[in-house]
Formats: structure tokens, C-alpha cells, sequence
């Protein structure tokens, strides 16, 4: 069934998440991570936050017709620059948890409940968020790309944590390719086209020339 395929993929890519979030010692909170600017402790403070984000808007229903879908819901935006007054908020919530066990389980707490309305929702309910309305399946299949994403951010400089499930790399990247309109090239892993897409990691020479126009388009910067 597709419903229970979208948020099977939600449900596997968030618990993936959570669990790498779960092992990480008190002494990875402040590594740096794959976000620009932000240690560990400041994406899975920013992760919070997603969570609540899920919680209010499957419970937030619409009563027009769609606006938007999976691949639409998200916004190409400028690479951030830090002056944005939520980005430099991050950091200082982040700092006032003081001990990372504080921080990890209020991930933990907010994360659980964010995954049970996940698995409880009807994927065919309409539902509205950022001034757009679409079904929930619509927005549990968004925020796929959203999990892996923040996953590979998490485990950047943390060479022994547990990587996000192939499965949901895979998701992740079709979604990224219907966003960018084009396939990337083949040859390219799941993985690096998820960082090279989305201006995590420099393309090398070899990369650029594979990825032709392609190239001229990125990073997605996804708002």
C-alpha cells in the first residue's frame, strides 16, 4: 500500500535518526557537524524543533484543496549566511541545555511522540503548514529528505556512528532529483548526491564534468 510505504520510510528514517542521536556520547555534542556553523548539539537542538514541527502540523488540518506536494512543499532558498534570527537561535538553545543528557532526551521525548502521530496519521488527510496545503503523505514523504539529510549532517565527523538506512537514502535522493528536475549521474552514490546536491560537500573535477548543467544549478538549498 502506498500509504504504509510513506510512512514506513518516515517511521525507518526517523528511528534511524533518533537511535544514531541516542549513542552519541556526551563528547560528540560538541563536534562539528555537517551543518555550516553548528556543532552536534545545535542540529539535534534544531531536530527538536522538526519534531515539534511534525506534531503541529498533523494536527493542523486544511480545508481547501492541495497547494503543494512532496516535491514542491520545499523552497529552493540563498545558502544561509547566519543572520538569520532563528540560526543564531539555535546555538544559544542548544547551550542552555548544558549537559548533553538533558538535550538527548528531550529529542528523545518530542521525537517519540512526532513518530507515533507520524504512524497514526491518514496519509490522505489535508493538512496545512508554511502558508501551503498538502496531504499528510505529502508531508511524512518531504520530510524523508529532511531526516537522511540531518542524519548524514549528524554522523559528518563522527566516523563510527551508524549511517542512515539505505532505504531511505535512496528515497531521499529521488526526492532531490525531482526537486533539481534532473537525474544526478549514476555513478554517484546515494550518499554523495546528497551531499553534492545540496552543497554539503565541494563536487570534485570529475563530479562537476558528470554532472554537466546540472552543476550550474546547485547547491539546493532547500527552505
Amino acid at each position: 500500500m502506498a500509504g504504509d510505504k510513506v510512512t514506513g520510510d518516515f517511521s525507518l528514517g526517523w528511528r534511524a535518526l533518533l537511535a544514531a542521536v541516542a549513542e552519541a556520547g556526551d563528547e560528540d555534542f560538541g563536534r562539528p557537524s555537517g551543518c555550516r556553523g553548528w556543532l552536534v548539539r545545535d542540529l539535534v537542538c534544531h531536530l527538536v524543533i522538526d519534531a515539534q514541527d511534525v506534531l503541529i502540523t498533523l494536527v493542523t488540518p486544511a480545508d481547501t484543496g492541495p497547494t503543494a506536494d512532496a516535491t514542491t512543499y520545499w523552497d529552493l532558498v540563498e545558502p544561509p549566511t547566519g543572520d538569520d534570527p532563528l540560526d543564531a537561535l539555535i546555538p544559544r538553545l542548544a547551550a542552555a541545555y548544558g549537559d548533553p543528557a538533558l538535550l538527548r532526551f528531550h529529542l528523545d521525548d518530542v521525537g517519540s511522540a512526532a513518530g507515533r502521530a507520524a504512524r497514526l496519521a491518514d496519509p490522505a488527510a489535508l493538512v496545512s503548514t508554511k502558508d501551503k496545503v498538502l496531504t499528510a503523505g505529502d508531508y511524512l514523504t518531504a520530510y524523508v529528505l529532511e531526516w537522511t539529510l540531518h542524519h548524514l549532517d549528524l554522523v559528518a565527523h563522527l566516523p563510527s556512528a551508524p549511517r542512515p538506512p539505505e532505504r531511505t537514502l535512496a528515497a531521499a535522493r529521488t526526492a532531490l532529483e525531482r526537486i533539481a528536475g534532473a537525474p544526478f549521474p549514476a555513478d554517484l552514490s546515494d550518499t554523495d548526491a546528497l551531499l553534492v546536491g545540496t552543497g554539503r560537500r565541494t563536487p570534485t573535477p570529475g563530479e562537476s564534468a558528470a554532472l554537466g548543467g546540472l552543476t550550474a544549478r546547485l547547491p539546493l538549498v532547500l527552505g
